[in-house]
């Protein structure tokens, strides 16, 4: 599924945090969303997901206005994996996986074998299937934020948007889930996620978003960005990119300088 907003605006008063808020994500391609604290990423991506209505401009879910689709619509369409979920009650691993499934159950419904063998074919996927009947509060960041996209995989949408996946995580984790994120793109799902590590975005983007501080939005190819100006001058530090060769490939990483 494509994925487009068009010069989206809003802002809370008279302080503007979106002005020409576009980008493009083509169907199983991974899009990142970069930018300093406070440049609007974050409220982006609740725009798109619904949770607030723009001043101006479109959403659109392969063509269509996802901004006027009913809620149940748009969660087929859309997965949304925040960056923290507090684990009120003692669900088991499973039981917050079926949970994706609630807009194909509705609200008085109760899953059945399909719902079920989706959530089991959710939790195969990323090879945490011996957690299923673990507690949710007994799993470390890692396991958790695996589980949250095993949940948005079991809502059956083609389209998951993360907001910022890594925050919490210690660095093998941080890894896991970027490679989980392009084995999900190589499965053809479209994924829009927001980081503050460009290093991340550089490991596994097919297009690189840059939000200023002035709303604006900049799309990139991960190449035209490798000299380091343009991100560079997002950050406001002077930052160095290289490549190196590791026994998996090349890998792209950035310091400052």
């Amino acid at each position: 599924m494509k994925l487009e907003t068009r010069n989206l605006s809003f802002g809370y008063g008279r302080r503007r945090i979106l002005s020409e808020g576009s980008l493009f994500i083509e169907s199983g391609h991974i899009a990142s969303l970069i930018g300093r604290n406070g440049a609007g990423k974050t409220t982006l991506i609740r725009i798109i997901m619904g949770f607030l209505s723009p001043d101006g401009g479109s959403v659109l879910v392969d063509g269509k206005d996802a901004i006027m689709m009913k809620a149940e619509d748009r969660a087929k369409a859309i997965a949304y994996i925040p960056q923290y979920s507090s684990m009120v009650y003692r669900y088991t691993v499973l039981d917050s996986v079926l949970m994706g499934r609630a807009p194909h159950i509705g609200l008085f419904g109760h899953p059945g074998k399909k719902d079920m063998d989706k959530a089991e074919e959710a939790l195969a996927m990323l090879g945490i299937e011996d957690l299923a009947y673990r507690p949710c509060d007994e799993l470390s960041g890692g396991e958790r934020q695996l589980m949250m996209i095993a949940r948005a995989l079991a809502q059956d949408a083609g389209i998951l948007i993360l907001d910022e996946p890594t925050s919490s995580l210690d660095y093998p984790n941080q890894l896991l889930v970027m490679e989980t994120m392009a084995r999900l793109r190589d499965e053809g799902y479209s994924i829009l996620f927001s980081t503050h590590n460009p290093e991340h975005a550089l490991m596994v983007s097919d297009a690189i978003i840059m939000l200023g501080m002035d709303g604006k939005a900049v799309s990139r190819n991960p190449a035209e960005l490798l000299d380091g100006r343009e991100l560079s001058s997002l950050y406001g530090r002077k930052l160095c990119i290289s490549r190196i060769e590791t026994g998996k490939g090349e890998r792209i990483v950035c310091v400052p300088e």
